[in-house]
């Protein structure tokens, strides 16, 4: 079986995509929705001066707020009807799985199976309206402290003005929801990060532009725009090779006699990938830390003196930032991993099957055996994002080049996409698959 599909896979043509009709649907209205989207990051709130929104996020583009910039995809420095993003959806997911975790009444839904999932997900709906409404006013709050050399960014501030950006910003962020939501049902790929992939991507021609500038007006020098090249070529190649790696444990199957025909005796393997979580980790980080680093960023100026320090310890390349972004990877890593790979339900399956790790009992020692190798493997995948998504930012900040270049951008970009290949040659086996089935049939009819 592993064979043929190798050989299906190796035969993966156009000619093959062309057949698949399904799949063309599927990708147009990936397309469309993603467009609809990027359509969406140029329509302004109303009641804003754009020119002054633009001069002062031009002032603080290497800051936080810049960050939060490139994950909507330029649409919070234009302060558009997506300026959250998908981000308070994020954020909600993350406090609903937490929740599993702590409070019975949800840990219980967990396992319910498909009504419980909906349930789940019910709650999360909810707490992405409340958390877009919050940050909207805050939003909306720091909108009205905005002066720039016209004068204000709010023409007309007051509650008016903070009750439209509110119900914008929330109608927004819930469009997005459902729009994340149908790409998985209808298209290809996961909608979530495909948002946030498509921001990234639409905005890396005018970063690559603002940073030859750079280099031509001689702020940074030939050498450094060749190193940070590099870096960019060299962290793309780590990742994909990362993403790649996987350990495989032989899984064995004893034969068993069923009439006079003997079956089993075959083994096969368990691919643990070194990592499990994926691009999830860092966007839950970011998600997690831009909610309030925002807040203390859009307000620093109008609050108490200290509100202005924490902004600027907090800042892009600080200590203090980077030690709380590397903290939270690493438990958003270990915390997504423990969700989606259930080393004792992995070992009862095996067991009902009659497969065993060769070496290692079946039942709770297997469970124990798989749990201490994903263990291992969580702690190099945690270094290894944390890694990618630092190590680049910390020198990339001392160059003022923009975050699309960093490492945090790069990894959602070369996993999303690694992903979303590897579904549309799924869509083409599974294709191929079923051609194959047809023309057997009209065979045996035949005969």
């Amino acid at each position: 079986m592993a064979s043929a599909a190798e050989q299906l896979a190796a035969n993966l043509n156009f000619g093959a995509f062309a057949k698949a009709k399904e799949l063309q649907k599927r990708l147009l209205f990936t397309f469309a929705a993603l467009i609809i989207y990027r359509l969406g990051t140029y329509i302004p709130l109303p009641g804003i001066d754009t020119a002054v929104i633009a001069e002062v996020f031009e002032q603080q583009a290497n800051g936080i707020l810049g960050m939060f910039n490139m994950f909507s995809g330029g649409a919070l420095g234009r302060m558009t009807i997506f300026a959250l993003n998908i981000m308070p959806y994020i954020s909600s997911a993350i406090i609903i799985q937490l929740g599993t975790a702590v409070v019975p009444s949800l840990a219980q839904l967990k396992k319910e199976g498909e009504a419980g999932r909906k349930k789940i997900n019910q709650y999360t709906r909810y707490g992405t309206v409340l958390l877009a409404a919050v940050q909207a006013y805050g939003i909306a709050v720091g909108l009205e402290g905005f002066q720039g050399q016209t004068g204000g960014a709010v023409l007309e501030p007051g509650m008016f003005f903070r009750l439209t950006t509110v119900v914008t910003l929330t109608g927004g962020t819930i469009f997005l929801m459902w729009l994340g939501e149908q790409i998985p049902a209808r298209g290809v790929g996961n909608g979530i990060s495909l948002i946030i992939f498509s921001g990234i991507v639409a905005e890396l021609p005018r970063a690559l532009v603002n940073t030859l500038e750079l280099g031509r007006t001689g702020v940074l020098s030939g050498g450094i725009l060749i190193v940070l090249i590099a870096m960019a070529l060299g962290v793309i190649t780590f990742i994909v090779f990362i993403e790649r790696s996987q350990r495989r444990i032989i899984v064995q199957y004893p034969k068993r006699q069923v009439g006079r025909r003997m079956f089993g005796g075959e083994s096969s393997h368990l691919p643990l990938k070194l990592n499990t979580a994926g691009v999830i980790p860092p966007i839950f980080a970011s998600s997690i830390l831009l909610l309030p680093i925002t807040a203390i960023s859009m307000n620093a100026g109008q609050g108490p003196g200290w509100l202005t320090d924490v902004a600027g310890f907090l800042g892009r390349g600080q200590p203090a930032y980077m030690l709380l972004y590397a903290a939270a990877i690493i438990f958003f890593t270990f915390f997504y991993t423990s969700v989606v790979f259930n080393p004792a339900d992995t070992a009862d399956n095996l067991k009902k099957n009659g497969g065993f790790v060769p070496g290692i009992r079946p039942g709770k020692n297997t469970a124990a055996y798989l749990d201490y190798v994903l263990t291992r493997l969580t702690v190099v995948g945690a270094l290894y994002l944390t890694a990618v998504c630092l190590l680049p930012e910390m020198l990339i900040s001392q160059y003022a080049v923009p975050f699309y270049f960093g490492g945090t951008s790069l990894l959602i970009v070369v996993t999303v996409t690694m992903d979303t290949v590897g579904q549309i040659q799924s869509h083409l086996l599974a294709h191929q698959y079923e051609g194959l089935i047809k023309k057997s049939k009209l065979r045996g009819t035949r005969r």
